[in-house]
């Protein structure tokens, strides 16, 4: 399963300095996460976007620059199925960006989407009544419920001013818990703490939440 990565903050903080922990947690996975990776990040109050079918632990991560928000995942296809750049999230639908770590088995829902990340992506928008908090616990309460077994659903959906996260796994906590952490003016949550750093929190298993 995949890797996923959001930092939001007051002031610009250096976008490698957060990329390079992520590459080493991906090359480091029990799973592998290989599958291509992508980011996104906010310049001039604008989305940017860069996706590459290598590992992130082979890119060349600087250049980047700076920012205060930024999303980043680290592929791990489905079966190994799928593989190509196009299948690579972040997803964006002109507002949301949207990153997923997870598998659901069964699931029985009907929504357009190349991958099983992007129909989740586009089917909790169903919902939405000028309420995208309200239509994602509507949206991941119908999911769970339509589906036989969820090994795992992790998301995060991101505007340029709000965030929302997702956490539900039915197995194997130490791959699927998130964890977050306050660093000074920066909120961070990763699939897994940055190696040799302090104060990361574990995010309960079952939590819908604004970030």
């Amino acid at each position: 399963m995949c890797r996923l990565l959001y930092v939001r903050a007051e002031s610009p903080f250096s976008i490698h300095d957060h990329l390079k922990q992520f590459a080493e947690i991906a090359r480091t996975s029990p799973e592998f996460q290989g599958h291509g990776w992508g980011c996104a990040w906010v310049r001039d109050g604008d989305w940017q976007f860069h996706h590459a079918i290598q590992p992130i632990w082979e890119a060349d991560l600087t250049g980047f620059g700076t920012t205060t928000l930024l999303l980043a995942h680290a592929r791990s296809a489905f079966r190994n199925e799928g593989i190509c750049v196009e299948n690579n999230m972040p997803f964006f639908d002109g507002r949301y960006v949207f990153i997923f770590n997870g598998e659901l088995q069964g699931v029985r829902i009907r929504e357009q989407g190349r991958i099983g990340a992007e129909k989740i992506f586009n089917y909790l928008k169903r919902f939405d009544e000028n309420d995208i908090f309200r239509s994602i616990q509507r949206g991941v309460s119908v999911i769970e419920k339509r589906t036989r077994y969820v090994r795992a659903m992790n998301f995060v959906m991101a505007s340029l001013d709000s965030t929302y996260l997702t956490t539900v796994f039915g197995e194997n906590p130490d791959y699927f818990q998130l964890y977050r952490r306050h660093q000074g003016d920066s909120d961070i949550v990763c699939s897994v703490a940055y190696p040799g750093e302090q104060n990361w929190q574990r995010i309960d298993n079952n939590t819908v939440m604004a970030l």
